[in-house]
């Protein structure tokens, strides 16, 4: 490149001693060209050359020129040299300017009637603009445009259009004016699209770290969500500077999708952009049609184009620009209507015309000679150059090419498809997203450890942990389907995440934040603080709050078979047994009854007691008592012992089987409204926040939030809660307190817990749910929703939620006591009070019979002449009766007796006044 600006010396030489060479050639053409545009120049000159060097075209006649250079932006300019040029008689000419100078150069070239080619050029390749130059349907309209209309607009929103897109962002560089593309953001604006614009200043790395510089984390992430689809509309060099700055620090990830449009965009520039950029790209850029005769690709009908400018492998001809080609071809067109007008005979000679005087007239053969342009066409570099009514090149070609989604630099690069005018759209266009087949794939996970979602199975010294729990078991389930591997480790601080006072993140989130790891998977929910900073799959669980609490212990009561009756009832009914055995003792005493024969059943106080509270028991024998006044009395007793018995017997069995003791705390609400047992969570967790931002809320309608915060917040949250749920679950174990925190965690732990200590109470409402975590941006989060809608759809999910919480677990997960799911059998506790009594009525009878012998032997020790007299007294009554004879029966008083042999009979014959007589 650096042999340029001695060629172009080389080539002013070579015009300049062309020019006195040939003095009186007649075919003399004018170029201006802007003074970045020294490449035109060259490829001009060489373009002449050829021609010059082509006798079938020119015959014996040679072209000569005249060139000057001109600042673009200076219409006064380019009209003077315009000037000078056509007062050194020109046949027709040649520009390359922008459209600033254009509109001036056309408005002298109609008054002046000499034939201009206007190329349209852009500043440092930057993609054009329509300059608008204005068009009449009159003959004095003198300029053709030699470079097809700009169709960026069409071409995009077709692009645009078959990708589906919604949401994306412009960047434009500084040398581009945006009313360019302001066609294309009508269209979009009408049909919904949100679009955003950005200019990209020539620094780009200040302009990158001032965005880092002046926006938060939550505001850097919502733009990096912006970049995920963007179109670039600006040169090649730009757009490399552009694409290396963002990928380098980290504002674009593998799922972007990237538009790059403009025609000046070559082969080295293609490969360089895509070895740059991460994600998709999509490049649109002009493109010629190539003979697929390598032999032929320097040849046009009967013109041999120079090797330099047609060999693909030729350095000048892989960097020439597109006006460059325009340049070639339009020398190439105008020797092409010479050679008709030299053969047709209508020549006209060239004049000097004078644009300063007033009453200058313009050239007489303008209009021949553009007519003869105009119906006239070339073969060329650009392929088919001809003009329409209306003065435009309307032939133009599209190339869209692009590549896949990637992480990989240097991805190769297809032909998606092509696009003109005439026809449109020739391709089909997908944004398809990462496939199924993840296979080869290493993702580094991060967890936190939390029964049951992620736990250790295995810890062997010297290997790798291993895991299990519900999320691995998710986790496992997207492996084995889309073909992915991992390597999972524990977030250093063993914390989910929170925003720090520096605005950033600690924790699983943190670790994502700053691209340490690619997922995050543990009791995860889903936030909209956290979804500012990573991105988070479809929730795979719904999630609720819940409280966990211990189960009130059940006292040994050693008299549980007291329980049916109050003491109070008890007493009654021990006052009534006396009672009644009184008045029954009163009643026989008032009224003595007859007593049938052989009764030894006594009406004495001791008798009646025992008579009363044997019926009361159930337990009487046969009833001695025979006056109606005691009859009354034991019938209603009788009836009053039935009633009693029986309900005793029946709540005796209720009390036996159901136990009674409930708790106070059976809702969030009853949590909320006491204050006797604490209650807190982890520190700086969701689950604070949640209660922090609705207690704190002052149109929260539910007053319950507020008054959880009053308690979570006492002594600044240090009271209460705790740093980790394992601590805030072995403080409800042993002691009081209740732990808010997960329904789900905690309902696991009520169901595992070896002694059921526990029970749980929540809100059945699921609000939010738990979720995958993943880098800003991250290509695999559609792919992992997707899957997890397909296993809940299978019920596959709900097989792994059965798995972790089983229907019928061993604990009852909701009820207050301290009881098992088993059968109601009873246990001895339930009667050891019966067994008690039982043991303190034998005890007492065993001393009460010590006593009553010990107390007969004392008795009998004091008063032995009377029993020894009473005992001979019985001996000899004993020996009488033995001599007496036996008499069938004795008839005494009118009644008959049987004979009696024992003393005790005839001690009660005696009592019944009859007297023995002797035999």
């Amino acid at each position: 490149m650096e042999v340029f600006p001695w060629l172009l010396v080389l080539s002013v030489w070579w015009s300049r001693t062309w020019d006195s060479a040939n003095a009186d050639s007649i075919i003399h053409i004018g170029a201006i060209f802007d003074e970045s545009a020294k490449k035109d120049d060259e490829v001009f000159r060489t373009a002449v050359g050829d021609l010059n060097q082509n006798e079938e075209i020119l015959q014996t006649e040679k072209i000569t020129f005249s060139v000057t250079f001109v600042d673009g932006n200076n219409p006064f300019q380019a009209v003077q040299e315009a000037c000078e040029l056509m007062n050194q008689g020109i046949l027709a000419l040649v520009s390359s300017i922008g459209c600033t100078s254009a509109g001036s150069l056309q408005s002298l070239a109609d008054a002046m009637h000499i034939p201009h080619l206007f190329i349209q050029r852009s500043t440092a390749g930057t993609p054009r603009s329509g300059c608008g130059l204005a068009r009449s349907n009159r003959n004095d309209d003198y300029t053709l445009s030699v470079r097809p209309p700009v169709y960026l607009n069409d071409v995009i929103l077709r692009v645009v259009t078959e990708y589906a897109w919604q949401k994306f962002i412009i960047f434009y560089d500084s040398e581009y004016d945006i009313r360019g593309i302001q066609e294309f953001l009508d269209k979009v604006s009408h049909q919904g699209m949100d679009v955003a614009l950005q200019k990209v200043e020539n620094n780009i790395n200040k302009m990158i770290t001032t965005l880092f510089d002046t926006m938060r984390i939550e505001e850097l992430n919502r733009y990096r969500d912006t970049l995920r689809r963007a179109i670039l509309v600006m040169n090649p060099a730009t757009a490399k500077s552009f694409i290396s700055e963002v990928v380098e620090t980290n504002l674009v990830a593998f799922d972007c999708h990237w538009i790059i449009i403009n025609e000046e965009i070559n082969d080295v520039d293609v490969q360089e952009l895509v070895r740059r950029s991460i994600g998709r790209l999509t490049i649109i850029r002009q493109t010629f049609p190539v003979p697929q005769n390598i032999s032929q690709r320097c040849f046009r009908g009967n013109h041999r184009i120079s090797s330099t400018l047609c060999d693909p492998k030729d350095p000048f001809a892989q960097n020439m620009e597109i006006s460059n080609l325009y340049i070639y071809d339009t020398v190439l067109l105008l020797a092409n209507a010479f050679h008709k007008k030299l053969e047709d005979r209508k020549w006209h000679s060239m004049a000097s015309l004078s644009c300063i005087r007033k009453n200058s007239k313009p050239w007489q053969g303008g209009r021949s000679m553009l007519e003869t342009i105009k119906k006239g066409g070339v073969n060329g570099l650009t392929g088919e150059l001809e003009f329409g009514e209306n003065g435009g090149n309307p032939n133009v070609h599209f190339e869209i090419l692009g590549t896949n989604y990637g992480e990989e630099l240097g991805r190769g690069v297809r032909k998606l498809g092509c696009w003109n005018p005439v026809t449109g759209l020739n391709g089909s266009l997908t944004d398809k997203k990462l496939e199924n087949n993840m296979r080869g794939v290493v993702l580094r996970v991060v967890t936190v450890l939390e029964e049951p979602f992620v736990m250790v199975s295995e810890n062997v010294l010297g290997k790798p942990k291993k895991y299990q729990g519900f999320s691995i078991d998710v986790l496992d389930a997207l492996s084995n389907y889309l073909g992915f591997n991992y390597e999972i480790y524990v977030a250093p601080d063993h914390k989910y995440g929170s925003p720090q006072e520096d605005g950033t993140w600690n924790g699983l989130v943190g670790e994502l934040v700053f691209k340490r790891a690619d997922i995050g998977i543990s009791a995860l929910t889903i936030t909209p603080d956290r979804e500012n900073v990573v991105d988070f799959t479809t929730r795979y669980m719904d999630y609720s709050v819940g409280v966990l609490l211990r189960r009130a212990e059940k006292t040994v009561d050693m008299f549980a078979c007291l329980a049916p009756f109050d003491f109070s009832l008890w007493a009654c009914i021990a006052g009534t047994v006396l009672l009644v055995g009184l008045l029954v003792y009163l009643l026989n005493w008032l009224n003595p009854p007859r007593l049938q024969m052989g009764s030894m059943t006594s009406t004495t106080l001791y008798n009646s007691m025992w008579f009363v509270y044997g019926s009361f028991v159930q337990q009487g024998g046969e009833v001695p008592y025979t006056t109606l006044a005691t009859r009354m009395m034991m019938g209603a007793w009788w009836l009053f012992a039935l009633i009693v018995i029986s309900s005793y017997t029946a709540n005796l069995a209720a009390f036996l089987t159901i136990t009674r003791i409930e708790s106070s705390i059976q809702s969030l609400q009853d949590l909320s409204k006491q204050t006797d047992i604490p209650y807190g969570t982890v520190l700086d967790s969701a689950v604070y926040e949640h209660v922090r931002m609705k207690g704190l809320n002052p149109f929260e309608r539910d007053s319950m939030y507020s008054q959880m915060w009053r308690m979570i917040n006492r002594s600044n949250g240090s009271e209460n809660n705790v740093l980790e749920s394992q601590a805030g679950i072995q403080k409800v174990k042993f002691g009081n307190y209740a732990f808010v925190w997960d329904a789900a965690v905690l309902e696991y732990v009520a169901i595992n817990d070896p002694d059921c200590s526990f029970y749980t109470i929540g809100n059945t409402v699921a609000d939010r749910g738990y979720g995958i975590a993943l880098q800003h941006g991250s290509p695999y989060r559609d792919v992992f929703s997707q899957r997890i809608l397909e296993l809940q759809q299978s019920g596959d999910m709900d097989i792994l939620k059965h798995k972790w919480w089983p229907k019928n677990g061993q604990c009852d997960l909701y009820s207050s006591v301290d009881t098992k799911q088993k059968g109601g059998a009873l246990d001895i506790k339930s009667f050891a009070g019966v067994f008690c009594i039982l043991a303190a009525g034998i005890v007492l009878s065993c001393l009460i019979a010590m006593l009553e012998t010990w107390w007969n032997k004392r008795k009998g020790s004091r008063v032995p002449s009377k029993e020894a007299s009473s005992l001979k007294n019985e001996t000899t009554i004993s020996e009488r009766r033995n001599t007496w004879p036996l008499k069938p029966c004795l008839k005494l008083g009118g009644n008959t007796w049987r004979s009696q042999t024992s003393s005790h009979g005839l001690h009660q014959s005696a009592q019944l006044g009859g007297p023995l007589d002797d035999p």
